[in-house]
């Protein structure tokens, strides 16, 4: 830490920050019976973000950590040269911390063989099922550690491992081609990923099952989504509009999301949370060094809140969240969400499917579009719900609509809130950020769904 205090002691700016990160990578990919990639990689740099009067934000990223003093004054030179912009952070407490990951794992005692090993082993189930004709297997392990200093006086060491397994599996019969996917994280690392044989197993049993079903018909129907649809949905459709720095730089966002505004019924709250025990998206602190918190964005199906950097809440008159991150040291903080969640309440699944004559209960998630209010979501699976039962599955499953008018629509919230361990979030940074996306099963009324004609 010298050589940070030594930089930042000739720091000129009003404000300057520092982040160092050193990220230890291993990846070990399987596809089909081949071993594609074997590789562990060490990525080391950092970034100075410095912040002056004259002008605004300089930047200054770098991989050698020599020299901290010279990238202190070309960030600083970098803030003076840009046009001149009124730009204020909002008062955050002095913190000075070590973090280290909890549970303490080093990674030291987990051989690259036995890493292989996992994957071929999970990469053999998939294989094994008859009509499987290209797979992938991959594990991932990860451990940064993160150093953050700022001319305030905060100084944080965090440690962020964590270990991912992600599963796929393609299956065929003639022209028929299907796949289905899923995968699972932990921070607790290798470890945590020892059991996982029967989420390979349901990875190759959907690809095969989705060989036979046929494609929803089109129409207006109820629909019961998952935890993991409904948890991308609100993701996706709702958490966007809900970081601050969209809200303030959009003037058609800022007239849409009003605090105070109802979006959904009594029975509606969404959170984001990154101080969530054990989540994919949970930290100890952003990159601006404020720690998460339990954030409300929507109470009682009332606008209550949005997501912030330090940045964008001096900016609205509101209070930092913890919600500033970067993909990596090439990049300064911008608003992300961490976890963000429908909370759950008491409808049973059992309760949601029983009045229902004809409709949609929409699995998984497999990618979508939004565009401000606007959305379409294609589901990994369906099936059927006729006369209150689950009858045949279903596929091409694509939800569209109106964000806040679907919002409106969901008349029953379960009390099963789950989260995917396995979600990453991109904005404009390179490589996806892990995030948490959780929900219970929901129904939404009058859902637009395309499809096959009758």
């Amino acid at each position: 830490m010298d050589h940070i205090e030594r930089a930042l002691a000739s720091n000129r700016a009003d404000y300057c920050e520092i982040r160092l990160e050193r990220r230890i990578t291993t990846r070990i990919i399987y596809h089909g019976r081949r071993l594609e990639t074997v590789s562990t990689v060490v990525n080391e740099g950092g970034i100075v973000r410095a912040l002056s009067s004259d002008g605004g934000w300089g930047m200054s990223t770098f991989n050698s950590l020599d020299d901290l003093t010279t990238r202190v004054e070309q960030a600083h030179a970098s803030a003076r040269l840009v046009p001149r912009r009124e730009i204020h952070l909002a008062s955050h407490p002095v913190i000075v911390d070590v973090a280290p990951a909890s549970p303490a794992l080093d990674g030291e005692g987990i051989t690259l063989e036995q890493q292989h090993d996992l994957a071929n082993r999970y990469n053999g189930i998939l294989l094994g099922y008859p009509q499987i004709v290209d797979t992938q297997a991959a594990y991932i392990d990860q451990h940064i550690t993160l150093t953050y200093a700022n001319s305030e006086g905060t100084r944080i060491i965090e440690e962020r491992p964590m270990a991912m397994v992600s599963l796929s599996a393609t299956a065929r019969d003639g022209t028929n081609v299907q796949r289905a996917g899923d995968g699972t994280s932990s921070a607790d690392g290798y470890p945590a990923m020892l059991q996982l044989d029967d989420l390979a197993r349901r990875v190759a049993t959907r690809a095969t099952d989705l060989l036979s079903a046929q494609t929803v018909v089109g129409g207006v129907y109820p629909v019961i989504c998952d935890p993991r649809l409904a948890g991308v949905f609100v993701h996706e459709a709702f958490g966007h509009l809900s970081e601050a720095d969209f809200v303030y730089a959009n003037p058609q966002a800022r007239d849409m999301m009003v605090l105070g505004r109802r979006f959904g019924r009594e029975n509606l709250n969404i959170i984001d949370d990154g101080s969530l025990p054990g989540q994919r998206g949970t930290l100890r602190y952003d990159d601006e060094g404020t720690p998460p918190q339990r954030t409300p964005l929507v109470e009682r199906g009332i606008l209550v809140g949005r997501l912030h950097s330090r940045e964008t809440a001096a900016a609205m008159g509101e209070a930092p969240t913890g919600n500033a991150r970067a993909t990596d040291f090439r990049f300064p903080p911008i608003v992300r969400m961490t976890n963000t969640y429908i909370e759950p309440q008491d409808a049973s699944f059992e309760e949601m499917i029983a009045d229902i004559d004809l409709g949609v209960y929409a699995c998984d998630a497999i990618g979508g579009q939004t565009m401000l209010e606007t959305f379409s979501f294609s589901a990994g699976h369906g099936y059927m719900i006729r006369q209150g039962q689950l009858a045949e599955m279903v596929r091409d499953v694509v939800l569209a609509g109106n964000l806040f008018s679907t919002l409106a629509n969901i008349d029953a919230i379960g009390s099963d809130l789950a989260f995917s361990r396995s979600g990453s979030c991109g904005k404009g940074q390179g490589g996806g950020l892990p995030v948490g996306i959780g929900a219970p099963h929901i129904r939404i009324q009058d859902v637009a769904m395309g499809g096959r004609q009758a």
